[in-house]
């Protein structure tokens, strides 16, 4: 029985994207065995902040990818907390970029490199057919492949082929782009603002550009976590009630702003990201509940996939390729660390201890500092470093000790 193609990438997006650039660039030659399936059709809308850490930027130049377009460029972080503000500006930590034109390009230069990019294709179903490789039902007919690659999100399709549920960290957002205001901050940040006590997350505002104009984006994300120990003191409002009182609060009216709502879903290392033919990356496998952040976190997932298919395939022998060791591979990655290390900040910062660790954020600059640097794949100052360290552990014990005596 023949293949119709050798990988299979169910959904257009960065992680996709970057998966079939990484491969092709990997392994030119295996360029033309490769499918991207896209459900929408190019450009298509995708509700999203749009922050691009510089880290994506550094990844997708590491397969000889520039993306261009409009965008806006971003020097720092600003960090709201109940008790005060602080902001950090290292310089050129990554940009706003809009989902339409970003995703888009990144399709195109997949395409420009051999890919075939299908958009307008939704995947109905995905069944390993062991020997005899993955079956996918699909709009636009059947298509027999060697691998099935799941970076189709939220909603992953080949996600419940493997008999994962949703998962336990999740998270909700929604948003606006409205004109600025006199009163926003420097448009070279973004600002994030936690002074909400009942909100397990944040409301932001960045800055972003649509078709030439200067806008701003602003919003509220707000975490669902199983077993997450948010000390409330009322249930929290429904978010697009709480971004509408935020509107208001800025004077501006919430009904003359169409609000985009999405989804998001937390990376938990116990889940499983492949079985047989078919494997997880990006969203469809879990990103960064705790801030939110996806776009870099997806670029990175598709680099790591894409070259570990290379050297998957160029180890094979058999017709048939199991990638099971995708879990390792990400298992040891700096990614899965980092993604790990951020699960458990959710824990600590979002329990009893939030208070006092905002208060470290307010009176410790360093700790935005390094962690506007880290967003940016810069090079962390050690010096800064240090202090966040001493000053952060000095912290956690003062708040343990008062803890025990209460």
């Amino acid at each position: 029985m023949g293949f119709d193609a050798d990988v299979v990438i169910v959904g257009g997006g960065p992680a996709g994207a970057a998966t079939a650039l990484a491969l092709a660039h990997a392994a030119p030659a295996m360029a033309h065995r490769v499918v991207l399936l896209e459900k929408a059709g190019y450009p298509r809308d995708k509700p999203c902040a749009g922050a691009l850490g510089g880290r994506g930027d550094v990844l997708l130049g590491s397969v000889g990818v520039r993306v261009g377009g409009e965008s806006v460029p971003i020097d720092g972080i600003s960090f709201r907390a109940t008790r005060g503000e602080s902001s950090a500006s290292p310089g050129a930590i990554g940009r706003v970029v809009r989902r339409r034109e970003f995703d888009h390009a990144l399709a195109r230069a997949a395409a420009s490199r051999g890919v075939a990019v299908r958009d307008r294709v939704c995947v109905q179903g995905v069944r390993d057919e062991g020997p005899a490789g993955v079956l996918l039902e699909t709009s636009g007919g059947s298509l027999r492949t060697r691998v099935v690659v799941g970076c189709d999100g939220v909603g992953s399709v080949v996600r419940r082929s493997l008999g994962i549920g949703w998962g336990g960290l999740r998270a909700q957002a929604v948003e606006v782009d409205t004109e600025p205001i006199a009163g926003d901050r420097d448009r070279a940040l973004l600002h994030f603002d936690a002074s909400d006590p009942t909100l397990a997350g944040y409301a932001w505002d960045f800055p972003t550009i649509v078709g030439g104009r200067p806008l701003v984006s602003r919003g509220v994300y707000q975490l669902k976590f199983t077993g997450l120990d948010v000390r409330h003191r009322e249930p929290a409002p429904e978010l697009g009630t709480l971004l509408d009182a935020r509107l208001r609060a800025l004077g501006l009216d919430p009904r003359a702003y169409a609000k985009k709502r999405y989804a998001e879903r937390g990376f938990e290392p116990a889940t499983r990201l492949a079985r047989g033919g078919r494997m997880l990356v990006g969203e469809a496998a879990g990103i960064d509940a705790a801030t939110g952040e996806g776009i870099a976190q997806a670029i990175e997932y598709g680099v790591l996939a894409g070259r570990y298919l290379a050297r998957s395939f160029q180890r094979a022998r058999e017709q048939t390729i199991e990638v099971c060791g995708w879990d390792d591979e990400m298992k040891k990655s700096r990614l899965a660390r980092d993604l790990r290390a951020r699960a458990q900040f959710i824990r600590i910062f979002y329990g009893p201890s939030r208070r006092d660790l905002e208060r470290f954020v307010v009176r410790c600059p360093d700790a935005l500092f390094v962690g506007a640097q880290y967003f940016a794949a810069q090079r962390v100052h050690r010096l800064r470093l240090g202090r966040v360290v001493t000053q952060g552990a000095a912290q956690i014990a003062a708040t343990r000790a008062r803890a025990l005596l209460a």
